[in-house]
């Protein structure tokens, strides 16, 4: 699979725990033999304000924060670009999923998510999309960059217990028919981070169940990387989703 990625993400630009060191580590080395490495490339100001105000902008350059922050959005555009034809991974950070048009928190810049979508629909390259937002943390940033326009649905996983997620997963995928799905992938909802819910092998099924609702559409399906603070474990969760969205067009059922 084709994995969007750039050295730089492995800096530590603050000192959060998505910037921790180690964490890009973790990933690159579980998912090494499944990646296809992609040099991100970062978006250009004006996609940046298709999203984001002006002042919003001018508050992250004056963190310093506007360059890192423009090449995780960057990669996210590539990856949605590319999974218009085959399914594809922003392994990328700064994470996106809490950054608003004019405000951002929890460790968020610029909303990635929204940044690639709004890229692909300005160039004609999808009429419809949906967000499957598998974070432990509500993704209040997609909401609020996409959550008012026509040819996009954004939904969280609201259950917590992990039968009920994954049939919460399976049923949105089921009524799911447009263009382009993608992941919002935060990891911390794994049995050994923060969220303490999920179990490795579900984000391989989450994949399946993505890569074979995007098959019935005739559409495409990407993934882009949010949360996940167990260093132990995210490469290996990361690895799991990659694997699921790779299997094409296999009937999914729910692990026991």
């Amino acid at each position: 699979m084709k994995v969007v990625f750039h050295s730089d993400f492995y800096q530590v630009y603050t000192s959060d725990p998505a910037s921790a060191h180690g964490r890009m580590e973790a990933v690159v080395k579980a998912i090494g033999d499944e990646a296809e490495f992609v040099t991100a490339q970062p978006a250009t100001e004006e996609q940046i304000k298709a999203v984001h105000s002006v002042s919003h902008i001018q508050s992250v350059k004056n963190r310093g924060l506007y360059e890192i922050s423009a090449l995780a959005a960057g990669g996210a555009i590539q990856a949605a670009r590319t999974g218009l034809t085959e399914p594809a991974f922003a392994l990328i950070r700064p994470p996106g999923h809490h950054a608003s048009k004019d405000s951002s928190w929890g460790f968020c810049y610029f909303n990635n998510m929204a940044i690639a979508l709004e890229s692909l629909k300005h160039e004609n390259k999808i009429s419809s999309a949906y967000v499957l937002d598998i974070d432990l943390h509500f993704g209040d940033g997609n909401h609020n960059t996409l959550g008012g326009k026509d040819y996009v649905k954004v939904h969280d996983v609201k259950a917590r217990d992990r039968r009920q997620y994954l049939t919460e997963v399976g049923r949105e995928m089921e009524n799911c028919h447009v263009d382009l799905i993608g992941i919002s992938a935060g990891f911390d909802n794994h049995l050994e981070d923060w969220g303490g819910v999920l179990s490795t092998d579900d984000y391989e099924e989450i994949g399946r169940l993505v890569r074979a609702a995007a098959d019935r559409a005739g559409g495409g399906c990407f993934a882009i990387l949010e949360g996940g603070y167990n260093h132990k474990v995210l490469g290996y969760n990361a690895l799991a989703l990659i694997q699921g969205l790779s299997e094409q067009s296999q009937k999914s059922t729910v692990s026991q």
